[in-house]
């Protein structure tokens, strides 16, 4: 935790520099069994390949509106960190007709099309894995990131006070992100099962671990768990507090 950080891009760096190693979102999918694990390094790697997708190929600027049609997923918290460093706003669940660029989940492809701008498609199958066939009008997320570069620099400084978020219908500027995370969120292990659709989802599920140096265990289908399971689940990834 930095006293100086003002925007969520900020609180990445942040936590890269203090300890790069440490876990900082551990994903369960209980529909498909899949469990993957990302330490900040490598959570910070896949938001510099984003973001320079974002900046370059999709050519964004600060201010433009990227709707995130995105359930709780680790790409989803991704992409958020991602656009908070290009400065562009993440409008959670927004509208794709009133977006710049618009990505969405497999599930929301017919919805995406509304947007006139760039479409992404991500998959969402276990290892970041690609469509089989790349759904027509959209660029497959899986295809197109990994060669992008591993370090990233806005061409622009990103302003704290600027619109970085929009999730319920609510918008936030990057600084009020930070300090309403600082608040609210927890220095712990944060075991969440709450989707993305609100400001306690993405407090619980990414923003609020992050700013407070702990880590959180992003849980998408929980309700498919037993609660025996869910204990054993709380007990192996050493768990600290419960949100769902």
């Amino acid at each position: 935790m930095n006293a100086t950080d003002r925007t969520p891009a900020d609180l990445l760096r942040s936590a890269l520099a203090a300890d790069p190693g440490r876990p900082l979102v551990t994903f369960y999918d209980d529909a498909t069994g899949e469990r993957v694990e990302l330490s900040v390094a490598t959570f910070a790697n896949w938001v510099a390949k984003t973001s320079n997708l974002l900046q370059g190929d999709l050519a964004v600027a600060p201010g433009d509106r990227v709707a995130l049609l995105l359930p709780a997923h680790w790409q989803t918290a991704v992409w958020l960190l991602a656009c908070a460093s290009v400065g562009v706003v993440a409008d959670v669940g927004g509208d794709p007709a009133a977006a710049d660029v618009v990505v969405s989940g497999p599930d929301t492809l017919e919805a995406a099309r509304a947007c006139s701008g760039e479409r992404v498609a991500l998959a969402l199958r276990p290892l970041g894995g690609r469509f089989p066939q790349t759904p027509e009008g959209f660029v497959d997320y899986a295809v197109e990131v990994p060669g992008q570069g591993d370090r990233f620099a806005p061409f622009a400084p990103v302003d704290p006070d600027e619109p970085a978020l929009v999730v319920a219908g609510r918008e936030f500027s990057g600084a009020e992100v930070v300090e309403r995370a600082r608040a609210e969120g927890a220095g712990d292990r944060v075991l969440s099962g709450l989707p993305y659709d609100t400001w306690d989802g993405v407090c619980a599920g990414l923003y609020g671990p992050l700013a407070n140096g702990g880590s959180v265990v992003l849980c998408r289908h929980l309700e498919r768990l037993g609660e025996e399971a869910l204990a054993k689940r709380i007990e192996d990834e050493r768990v600290g507090v419960v949100r769902r």
